[in-house]
């Protein structure tokens, strides 16, 4: 479905972003796996998706950083000589009550969540108008629709990234590049896992589903959106979030 492809995608040293590698690798895509912290864990990404005969390569950028960022796409495609696929994934949170939040970790969230995606798209734009080919997807978050308590600086840069990606959509539109965003609700991950049953049985109660998705949930539809079946699809936001953004 993606051979000859080649993706990049942020903060793919786990959770949703991992998932999303291993789906694009197993799909025949060529897969950049980007992270910023841990290269134990990226480079544990690549392992499986090797192992699973697949192609991809760890390598480090902090993509809320601007010059890192262009440096970094500069590489990339002087390695590969283009990207067809980018999924701005990476994401942190600094969650408090906006009484509490400190202006470090406002700024925190919204320099990774939002100005990273900006970062990347600015400096490979370029390269898929050339190219009059390209899939952006950018990951953002049901709290981006519907706020969340002591998630402001985490909504702000989820609802600012939906906002971005239908601009762009619009400026891209022409080119033969989609740009489109995935909201997920409650995914399933490491620090879900570590709740209370208590807590996992409330946080349930909150989705129509009354259940958590999985990250290969998000991956699928990273897939569909990726892939020439949505060729006809840009500028949207599609939830992946058991009912609760209905």
């Amino acid at each position: 479905m993606l051979t000859g492809k080649v993706a990049l995608v942020t903060g793919a040293g786990r959770g949703i972003g991992s998932a999303v590698a291993r789906m694009l690798a197993k799909n025949g895509a060529t897969v950049i796996v980007n992270y910023n912290g841990s290269r134990e864990s990226a480079e544990a990404v690549v392992a499986g998706i090797e192992r699973d005969g697949g192609s991809a390569e760890a390598m480090q950028c902090n993509v809320s950083d601007f010059a890192s960022s262009e440096t970094f796409v500069k590489a990339v495609l002087e390695k590969y000589k283009k990207v067809d696929i980018l999924v701005n994934n990476a994401g942190i949170t600094r969650d408090n009550l906006i009484m509490r939040m400190s202006e470090e970790d406002y700024d925190a969230v919204l320099d990774t969540n939002l100005k990273g995606a900006f970062n990347m798209i600015r400096h490979l734009s370029r390269s898929m108008v050339r190219q009059r080919s390209g899939k952006i997807i950018n990951i953002s978050s049901v709290s981006g629709i519907l706020g969340n308590a002591g998630q402001s600086n985490y909504s702000a840069s989820k609802a600012g990234l939906i906002g971005l990606t239908r601009s762009v959509a619009r400026e891209l539109a022409g080119r033969g590049i989609n740009v489109n965003a995935v909201a997920p609700g409650f995914i399933d991950t490491d620090m879900t896992r570590n709740m209370t049953e208590e807590a996992k049985k409330a946080l349930n109660g909150m989705i129509p589903m009354g259940k958590m998705g999985s990250a290969e949930d998000i991956a699928d539809l990273v897939l569909f959106l990726a892939g020439e079946h949505s060729d006809y699809i840009t500028g949207q936001v599609i939830c992946v979030d058991g009912g609760m953004a209905m």
